[in-house]
């Protein structure tokens, strides 16, 4: 069943709710940030990536053909984090201070976790950039290991806490 086209919010009838890459018409537009204090600002995000434990082994003992498949994850997220502004319509490009990109191999999930931590100090937060350094370094052990196993499933990517800014810290349940 085809919805129709899509239409421009009318404001009166729905309301930003509180959205703020909304102008008051409903249509969308760059926060301005320019009026804020600059804060330290933190933010971690995880995700896995689940595999057939073959793959996983291959990558426990960096025997990859593409080579060490962590490690290239782990830059590719990093690189990832400084280009979110590029990738993401609305994000500020943003001088990050800080983005460490780390894994954990769980052997009873047939997974690799990955957690990210970016930092600034800066006006606006920093929950995209570690958002999408977990999901470009998931992409990436995707990208690095999908000739012995195409049906690696991701999950789980979400933000684990945050902190710094007018609203305060969030840390995830």
């Amino acid at each position: 069943m085809n919805p129709g086209p899509l239409r421009a919010m009318n404001p009166d009838q729905h309301p930003n709710q509180g959205l703020t890459h909304f102008d008051a018409q409903g249509q969308a537009h760059m926060v301005d940030v320019g009026g804020k204090a600059p804060t330290h600002r933190v933010a971690v995000a995880e995700g896995r990536i689940v595999m057939q434990p073959a793959t996983l082994e291959i990558i426990q003992k960096g025997s990859a053909k593409k080579g060490d498949v962590l490690g290239v994850a782990r830059i590719a997220g990093i690189m990832a984090a400084k280009q979110t502004s590029n990738l993401i319509p609305l994000c500020h490009p943003l001088a990050l201070t800080r983005v460490a990109v780390d894994f954990e191999v769980l052997p009873a999930e047939n997974a690799v976790r990955c957690e990210a931590t970016v930092e600034l100090h800066g006006k606006t937060g920093v929950e995209m950039e570690a958002l999408t350094a977990v999901q470009i370094s998931l992409l990436t052990i995707y990208d690095m290991c999908k000739a012995v196993d195409k049906g690696m499933v991701m999950d789980g990517v979400r933000v684990l806490e945050k902190h710094g800014g007018k609203s305060g810290s969030f840390v995830a349940a």
